[in-house]
Formats: C-alpha cells, sequence, structure tokens
C-alpha cells in the first residue's frame, strides 16, 4: 500500500518527504487550471524542478495527452532515479502516474490530489489510467504511488459543483461499508461537512477494501457500487456538448443502482428511499433521454467488472454492506434508467 499522509502544511510536509528520498531529478504535472490555483501553495519550497502543462478536462485524459509527457520527460533527460508529482484531480493523478509507472520500466511518483474526488477516491489505491475510444480509464495498469499527500487546504480552490462531484464518492463509501457514516452524512448540509474528517474516514474505508484485494480480483469490486451505470452514463456524454461530472454521473448510477438492489438483493424500500432522499438533497437530476437508453446499456458491457457478455453488477443488500458479480440483465438496465427518469426531486 502507498504511504498516505495527511498535511496541515502541504508546502512543508512535501518538502520534508521529499528530503527523505534520493533522487536525480523532480518533475510536476499538472492541468493549466491546477497550476494557476494550486501549484503556487507548493512551488515556494520545491527543490528545482521540470513543469509540464496539459489542458484541463477529463476529455484531454486519453493517449495524445500521454504521449506528450513521455516526449517531455525524454526531453528533460529524466532517468529511472527521477520522481514525478502529480498535482490535481483525478485526471492528473490517473494519468501522470499512469505516464511514470511506463517510462522506462516504471519510475516513482507522488500524487497531490487536489480535489474531494481524487483524494477520497483516485489518489488511492494504485488504479491508474487513461480513457480510450470513448470509455473510462480503458487502458491502464496497477502501480502504487511512493506516496499520497492529502490536504485540505487545496478545497479552498474548488468550485462547488466539484466539491459536490467528490461528495458523491463520500456518500458511497458510506453506503458500500459503514452505514453509522452515511446516516452521519445526513445531520448537517453537505457544503458544512468537517472536510478533514471526512477525508480521513472515507480514506480509511477505501485503504481497507484495498488492502485486502490489490488487483480487483474479488472484495474491491465493491468500491465500483454506482459506476457500473454510472461510467456508462458519463461515458455516453464524455464527447458530446452535455458534459457531466464524474460524481454527477456516479449519482445518476447510484440512484438506478438502487433500484437494481431492491429487484435483486430485496434491500428494503427504506433503505432505497434514505439513498434517494439524500442523492436528490445533493445533486440536481438531470434527466436521461429514453432514446439513449439502449447506448448507455451497450456501454455497460465495456466496465472492466465483467465476465464475457455477463453484465456484473456491485449491489446492496442494505445501506453498509455490499455484494459483487451479481449477473443483470440489460431489460432490467433499461428499467432502472426509467425508474431514475421517474423519480421526482
Amino acid at each position: 500500500m502507498e504511504k498516505i499522509i495527511f498535511s496541515t502544511n502541504i508546502a512543508q510536509d512535501l518538502y520534508r518527504y521529499l528530503d527523505t528520498l534520493k533522487f536525480s531529478k523532480i518533475g510536476v504535472i499538472a492541468d493549466s487550471e491546477t497550476v494557476r490555483q494550486c501549484y503556487p501553495l507548493i512551488k515556494p519550497q520545491l527543490p528545482s524542478h521540470e513543469l509540464y502543462t496539459f489542458p484541463e478536462g477529463e476529455i484531454n485524459k486519453n493517449l495524445d495527452t500521454c504521449t506528450a509527457i513521455w516526449k517531455w520527460m525524454t526531453e528533460c533527460s529524466f532517468d529511472r532515479k527521477a520522481i514525478i508529482i502529480n498535482i490535481g484531480g483525478g485526471v492528473t493523478g490517473d494519468m501522470g502516474g499512469f505516464c511514470a509507472s511506463t517510462y522506462k520500466r516504471g519510475i516513482r511518483f507522488i500524487n497531490l490530489p487536489t480535489t474531494l474526488l481524487s483524494q477520497v477516491d483516485a489518489s488511492v489505491g494504485g488504479k491508474l489510467g487513461v480513457d480510450f475510444m470513448g470509455f473510462k480509464n480503458h487502458i491502464g495498469v496497477f502501480t502504487t504511488p511512493e506516496a499520497v499527500l492529502i490536504s485540505d487546504q487545496f478545497l479552498k480552490t474548488l468550485p462547488k459543483s466539484e466539491l459536490r462531484s467528490g461528495y458523491a464518492e463520500v456518500i458511497k463509501h458510506g453506503l458500500i461499508a459503514n452505514a453509522n457514516y452515511f446516516e452521519g452524512l445526513k445531520r448537517q448540509h453537505w457544503t458544512d461537512q468537517n472536510w478533514k474528517d471526512i477525508i480521513e474516514v472515507s480514506v480509511g474505508i477505501k485503504k481497507n477494501v484495498v488492502s485486502k484485494d490489490p488487483k480487483e480480483e474479488g472484495l474491491r469490486k465493491i468500491l465500483n457500487f454506482g459506476h457500473t451505470i454510472g461510467h456508462a452514463v458519463e461515458s455516453f456524454y464524455l464527447n458530446s456538448t452535455r458534459h457531466l461530472l464524474h460524481g454527477e454521473a456516479i449519482a445518476i448510477g447510484m440512484l438506478a443502482e438502487g433500484y437494481l438492489s431492491n429487484k435483486y438483493l430485496r434491500m428494503p424500500p427504506h433503505d432505497l428511499k434514505k439513498i434517494e432522499e439524500m442523492i436528490l438533497a445533493v445533486f440536481e437530476k438531470p434527466p436521461v433521454q429514453e432514446q439513449d437508453f439502449e447506448e448507455i446499456a451497450n456501454l455497460c458491457f465495456q466496465d472492466k467488472k465483467n465476465d464475457g457478455r455477463i453484465l456484473n453488477f456491485s449491489l446492496l443488500p442494505r445501506i453498509g454492506s455490499c455484494e459483487y458479480n451479481i449477473a443483470v440483465g440489460k431489460e432490467d438496465i433499461l428499467q432502472s434508467l426509467r425508474y431514475y427518469n421517474e423519480l421526482q426531486p
């Protein structure tokens, strides 16, 4: 497992950690928005380094950007003793880590997640990769970062929409593993949460699951609740004019897969109601056009949990517990999307 450092002074803690390592060069990878908002928080105490900036957005999480990063690494003469610092959200952590782990068969990298989503989810567990042919995280590897430094200082730079996007994964952690955590989230408005405490609990839940199943051969699949349909929805809108943030798509996925949990695992109706009330209180409910249901359902066949043409889902028997490898029929996916559309905000 990666070393996780919860930081109260990100520049100082990064400097101290780097001081414990031996390296030939440092490279920093960040998107254009992170360079403007977050990079200045660490730059003053960062040793001499090279900086690579790429345009922000999920649409740039692809092999073309990777090629540009590998070219930059080569032109900077990074050797296998170099170290990469990825500062940014999930796009930067996934892609920067993927590029580092494949350059010269692998060089070390450190992740500095700057969004709530990347702090509670993407930065932990060593999943790296890029989107390909419109499919989310289709090309990738499992590689553990040297360390992950997590600081709520970065959250002050986020727009409300990005903070809310990350909150979907917070809700998911309670749903799959800790009913008391889920209930506690309801006690105050989502914007008034103690983010430091929230992040530490969510990271603890994910780390506990990943440590038992690093390569997602079994238990780790529970972390994908809401993601089979959610990723399909996100992929469908990825190249359209109507773009959904990851958490917005996962919110749709959790509502649809909540319906499937009730149908397949007999999750109690009152639990389904609690899930719907929680999610609809936080997220707007964008309609999914019925004419698009078929294509979204077909995208579910690209999910990495599947076994051939068998659609495997992770579903809830109740809040706080999750089961995996539940085979779901395509017609029920279509029905779950109809159910989602009929929900009243």
